[in-house]
């Protein structure tokens, strides 16, 4: 059986479905059946992808019958079918979740216009989608432009004052990487005559050695920015705390690990000789450093977040740099482990400001006892986050460091030293938190209108004061409100699918192994989009059917 025709679908299912929520925005019942129904049976027909491509190799469908390199091509082979199933998850939970909140803040007014919130959350979903399946350079440019349109509503909707200002170097960020990628290919275009991304493969090892550092420079620099490498990272921390839980939660897992995904994609397939190897291992190792260095100084759970999520780009950024087998494989892994991980802490942490009032630390305590339940949704992917053993994120970074050693170069070495360091500042970041917030005593109520730092920015929010006093009285009284069930639901849900990376690490790292094999052997791509007749591209591998290697610490088969 043809199983191509379920390509399109990861794209036509959540773009069919925001135009039905927008027909229907007068009726949010019927938006959000809507919603989870699309996100859903997305999910399945991806599951069924994965399935396919992990058996039969790489699907590809050439729209509108217009073959490589003429039209456009979608190609869906190991990494791009893995990631579209964990983004899926991701966008699922997040989906239910904002329900969930939406109808709770009903009384109150929500603050995310539900009517608005669906149609641009499944636009959202849909450039993701196209991101991960375009088999050409142009296609990947409108993917960005698609999600980083709905990011700019959903960031901004509600039009405060903090989130319009938040949003606006958000925005002017976003635009200018847009235009150094959209330049990146009209060079690309200009000396290769295609974007098809194996017809480049085959044609840029020919052109002058000026000429591809050029065009590898202009593509890195512009998904650097969308991936927030250091020392691009900067708009990052001021820009997520400021949205609504959900929105922040879709954007920590979703927005950066795209960037990252289309530089593994470009280096792999259009510049395997390393020759900025040595830059991308320095930018990793700052990226690592700086970011947990402004996490350990934030005064709020949302910014320290932030910034732990910059830091941790930096593990991703050192397996795309070794340009190892190994090293692809792990990155691999972290990417899902991250964008799991990272997602449930900002959805706990919604919960937090839920149930407080607040995510500064300063006005937190006593959340152990008053909400035990949350407690533990944040703990396990926290503990996660910091690498302890033996979760997923102690597979993943011990997988990068056993690249980094077998790679033998002294900055390799210099950058397994830098993830130990990071892993420890990360895990002290958290216990911080975890101190100040949940352990210790609630702490006496301080005057709102006097509070420098009533919010994480620094800025005073005093028409939540009546909020603040009640969710202090609550603490105080150990009397917190019941939390909406979608909402804790969705939260537990991440969190054990966190753990699934764990549990299942053995089949869940093959999966990496096998799309890590595949990046390395550029021809299978090629072949899949060109034909089996193209010559394969200079530096691809003959072995058209790669071993997947073991896990880390685990044999292949878990």
């Amino acid at each position: 059986m043809n199983w191509t025709w379920l390509l399109p679908m990861s794209i036509i299912l959540p773009i069919s479905g925001a135009a039905l929520t927008l027909v229907a925005s007068r009726r949010p019942r019927v938006q959000r059946t809507i919603s989870v129904t699309v996100v859903s049976i997305q999910l399945l027909v991806e599951l069924v992808m994965i399935t396919q491509v992990t058996q039969n190799g790489p699907m590809v469908m050439h729209i509108g019958g217009w073959t490589a390199p003429l039209g456009i091509t979608l190609v869906a082979d190991e990494l791009a079918a893995f990631m579209l199933v964990v983004s899926t998850v991701v966008s699922l939970a997040v989906l239910v979740y904002g329900i969930s909140q939406g109808m709770a803040d009903r009384e109150v007014g929500p603050e995310v216009p539900i009517s608005i919130f669906h149609p641009t959350f499944l636009i959202l979903i849909t450039g993701v989608s196209n991101a991960f399946v375009a088999g050409d350079l142009f296609n990947l440019f409108v993917s960005f432009e698609i999600l980083l349109t709905a990011s700019f509503v959903l960031l901004t909707t509600g039009g405060t004052r903090e989130r319009l200002r938040a949003g606006a170097p958000y925005i002017v960020v976003s635009l200018l990487s847009s235009l150094i990628f959209l330049s990146g290919i009209a060079m690309v275009y200009a000396a290769t005559g295609t974007v098809n991304l194996a017809d480049l493969s085959t044609k840029i090892p020919a052109l002058p050695a000026g000429i591809v550092a050029t065009l590898q420079a202009l593509l890195l620099v512009a998904f650097g920015i969308k991936a927030a490498v250091f020392p691009m990272s900067a708009w990052l921390p001021d820009s997520y705390p400021s949205a609504p839980a959900p929105v922040t939660a879709v954007f920590a897992g979703l927005l950066t690990k795209v960037g990252i995904y289309a530089i593994i994609r470009v280096q792999t397939l259009l510049f395997p000789t390393g020759s900025f190897a040595t830059l991308l291992m320095i930018a990793a190792l700052a990226t690592m450093i700086v970011g947990i260095l402004g996490a350990i100084s934030q005064s709020g759970i949302k910014r320290m977040l932030s910034f732990t999520l910059v830091s941790h780009i930096g593990y991703m950024l050192f397996g795309v740099a070794l340009g190892s087998e190994t090293g692809l494989s792990a990155a691999i892994y972290y990417v899902a482990h991250h964008i799991l991980v990272q997602t449930a802490l900002f959805l706990a942490v919604g919960l937090v400001e839920r149930v407080a009032g607040t995510t500064v630390l300063a006005r937190l305590g006593g959340l152990a006892g008053a909400a035990p339940m949350l407690a533990v949704l944040f703990f396990i992917p926290a503990m996660n986050l910091a690498g302890v053993p033996p979760l997923s994120g102690f597979l993943g970074k011990v997988g990068l460091f056993e690249a980094g050693v077998q790679d033998g170069r002294v900055l390799a070495y210099v950058l397994v030293a830098g993830g130990a360091l990071t892993s420890l500042l990360t895990l002290y970041a958290i216990i911080r938190v975890w101190g100040r917030a949940f352990w210790r005593p609630v702490p006496e109520a301080v005057p709102i209108g006097g509070d420098p730092v009533e919010t994480e920015s620094g800025r005073s929010l005093l028409p939540r004061r009546r909020v603040h006093r009640e969710a202090q009285r609550r603490l105080a009284a150990q009397e917190t409100a019941r939390l909406p069930v979608g909402m804790v639901g969705a939260t537990t849900a991440i969190v054990a699918v966190g753990l699934l990376l764990t549990v299942a690490a053995g089949p869940i790292y093959d999966v990496a192994a096998r799309a890590g094999a595949s990046l390395s052997d550029r021809s299978v791509y090629v072949n899949a989009v060109l034909g089996a007749g193209v010559p394969a591209p200079p530096g691809a591998v003959s072995t058209p059917t790669p071993t997947p290697a073991p896990s880390p610490g685990t044999g292949a088969g878990g």
